[in-house]
């Protein structure tokens, strides 16, 4: 007996409603970037679901805090270099982590990378709200190394679940220096 039930896709759904089920699927991997779990077997599962929106608004969130402290006359150009630093350091660190024999695609490793930014997004913020109220380097300095060391060892984590033991710190390796290098941008801002 054949059923003629309408299927319901996506495509019919409002865009309001898919905007906001991509809004909440960000926020929960987000969430899961700022507390992020050794032993948790679904956060890779979950970040394994790539999306390149969350990421992609993390890396403008960055771009656009780091602009706004830059002289008027170079904001253009620090947004423009903050984005393409950042995708290309991820594409960089997802390649090695591809030539280490990770298993994870390469749109999944970007998607990692770019959430585990996010410490410091919020690290840049604060800085930038710091500055509004007061200027103070070791203030900037501690803030922006929290932030440094939660987004390393978030992508750590989750580096480390794909890699090989015998490889890992091969892998590590550049994801330190891409995070330590944003860090840079940030503390020099």
């Amino acid at each position: 007996m054949e059923t003629n039930l309408p299927v319901f896709t996506t495509l019919d759904e409002k865009v309001s409603e898919t905007i906001m089920r991509d809004l909440r699927q960000v926020a929960s991997k987000l969430k899961t970037v700022l507390i992020p779990r050794e032993d948790q077997q679904g956060t890779l599962k979950q970040l394994k679901e790539w999306d390149l929106w969350g990421p992609l608004l993390v890396c403008l969130t960055l771009s656009v805090t780091l602009s706004l402290q830059a002289p008027e006359d170079q904001k253009a150009l620090v947004f423009a270099g903050v984005f393409i630093l950042v995708w290309l350091g991820a594409a960089v660190v997802t390649v090695n982590a591809q030539l280490l024999g990770g298993s994870i695609s390469f749109f999944q490793s970007v998607c990692i990378l770019g959430y585990c930014i996010f410490p410091l997004d919020v690290a840049c913020f604060v800085c930038l709200l710091f500055k509004a109220i007061f200027s103070n380097l070791l203030v900037k300095m501690i803030v922006v190394g929290v932030g440094f060391i939660w987004s390393t060892r978030a992508s750590v984590i989750f580096m480390g679940q794909i890699i090989a033991s015998e490889r890992r710190a091969l892998a590590v390796y550049p994801v330190f220096f891409f995070y330590a290098f944003i860090s840079w941008l940030i503390l020099v801002s």
